[in-house]
């Protein structure tokens, strides 16, 4: 047994964060440098056809740096939480997350273009938020409570529309489908 399965470390779980993260900024360095911030275009346009595919998107793409810096450590805090409840159940919650939060803003969000891992973000900070009472586990209440108490001001002010260039539809609507992954995923009683 190699030392890191002997310290029961998620190796496969952090290269999978980790490399996810370098995507982001590898996307953002590649669109800032080399093709003067035309991906951003490809995000979610609300009730375009030819925006639809933005919801497949957006994860990936940032305005600018700052966007990006400003999401890469709640993701990496909050995705790194939900990926402890394993590589799979990581999956279909984000799965879910980007397609019902992607496609409600799609469906009922301001006519901008919608961008940025914050659907993802809100959405992991929604799941964790109920999963602990769902499961009726003692530990994942204890991790929702702790996300309360650090990201609970910022989940307040990012779901209501007061900051201007701020998707809050999409912080909205991914908190939602975070929620709503909790209770699809949740374990049988």
């Amino acid at each position: 047994m190699d030392d890191a399965a002997e310290r029961n470390v998620p190796v496969r779980e952090i290269q999978v964060l980790l490399g996810l993260v370098a995507l982001f900024w590898l996307v953002e360095i590649v669109d800032s440098v080399f093709l003067d911030n035309t991906l951003q275009r490809q995000g979610i346009r609300p009730r375009a056809l030819s925006g639809i595919d933005g919801i497949l998107w957006a994860p990936f793409l940032h305005g600018t740096f700052g966007h990006l810096i400003s999401n890469t450590v709640p993701f990496i805090v909050v995705g790194g939480l939900v990926m402890l409840r394993g590589l799979r159940r990581w999956a279909a919650v984000s799965l879910i997350i980007m397609l019902v939060g992607g496609l409600a803003v799609w469906l009922f969000a301001r006519t901008h273009i919608h961008i940025g891992v914050s659907i993802l973000v809100f959405g992991y900070l929604g799941y964790l938020l109920v999963v602990g009472f769902l499961d009726n586990d003692l530990l994942w209440k204890a991790v929702g409570a702790g996300v309360f108490l650090i990201y609970g001001g910022a989940i307040l002010v990012g779901v209501l529309p007061i900051q201007r260039g701020i998707s809050w539809e999409g912080h909205l609507f991914g908190l939602g489908a975070g929620v709503l992954a909790a209770f699809l995923l949740r374990k049988p009683n």
